[in-house]
């Protein structure tokens, strides 16, 4: 609460995703238990490069941890408009599996799951948790972010 700046922290146990902006918004980055002792070269080390680079923590966020299956309905488009496919596994290339290009919108039945904007669990991310998202360009992302690959967030947390 008195802070004006974080640049690094230590997680013990436990998940979290951390947000560059206030009420959790903004870039994201997900963290497990270990070290992070500088987030300028994080964010490099990721593949963000200006504006979507995470220098400083400004809110974050626990992730529960999640025992059962995993449900997910992935669209096309903002609304649950166009294509549509149901996840229950990762994936990742949407473009490879369902010759999708982009996912805009979303239904999480089960699970907490982390959205990448680039093949293979690279570039940006959106965490997603239970809940419908309409429109995942209005969770504070630079309005270019396309989501290409999805992982469930599987780690003991």
């Amino acid at each position: 609460m008195h802070l004006s700046r974080c640049n690094s922290c230590r997680v013990d146990s436990g998940c979290f995703v951390v947000y560059d902006r206030p009420n959790f918004m903004g870039n994201q980055v997900f963290l497990k238990r270990g070290e992070y002792s500088d987030f300028q070269r994080m964010g490099s080390m990721m593949g963000m490069m200006g504006p979507a680079m995470m220098d400083s923590i400004r809110s974050c966020r626990m992730v529960p941890m999640h025992r059962g299956q995993f449900r997910m309905r992935i669209y096309e488009r903002e609304n649950f408009g166009g294509q549509s496919h149901e996840l229950m596994d990762d994936c990742e290339s949407l473009q490879d599996r369902y010759h999708m290009s982009d996912c805009q919108s979303c239904n999480v039945m089960d699970g907490h799951w982390l959205m990448f904007e680039q093949a293979n669990y690279r570039g940006r991310m959106i965490y997603v948790r239970p809940g419908e998202y309409r429109s995942l360009r209005e969770m504070g992302m630079m309005n270019q972010t396309r989501i290409s690959s999805i992982r469930r967030i599987m780690e003991m947390c």
